[in-house]
């Protein structure tokens, strides 16, 4: 199938599908009249590397996983990005509540503010910035 044909069954943009092919993520396409023309390969190959950006990965990890593909890859791989995910959840969280704080502020003034913010860093054991 051609680029276009490809591109209208995964739903992945033709220039997104070159960029995957210049990047390693997908296998380079047979060339006929100079047109790339994929094989049903290429659609499982994609699934892949959908899923897998679907979950955050990098394209450096996504290349890394379809250049060595096995159990063990994905399962190695999916450790490190749900340790980095539940990292950021907890950042989000964080700035949550920092953030639901902040328009709860009454402070008339900057001072005012800075010297309540080292308060509740001294009550709470926090170092100061």
């Amino acid at each position: 199938m051609l680029i276009g044909e490809l591109s209208r069954r995964t739903g992945i943009a033709s220039s997104a599908l070159r960029f995957y092919e210049e990047q390693g993520l997908l296998p380079r396409a047979a060339r006929r009249s100079g047109r790339r023309v994929f094989d049903e390969g290429a659609l499982a190959h994609l699934r892949v590397v959908q899923l897998a950006r679907d979950a955050g990965f990098t394209v450096a990890e996504i290349r890394q996983l379809v250049t060595e593909f096995g159990a063990s890859r994905w399962r190695r791989l999916a450790e490190r990005k749900l340790t980095e995910v539940r990292a950021a959840s907890d950042r989000f969280r964080a700035m949550t509540l920092l953030l639901e704080k902040l328009l709860k502020c009454d402070c008339p003034d900057i001072e005012f503010c800075g010297r309540a913010i080292a308060r509740a860093q001294t009550r709470t054991g926090r170092s100061k910035v």
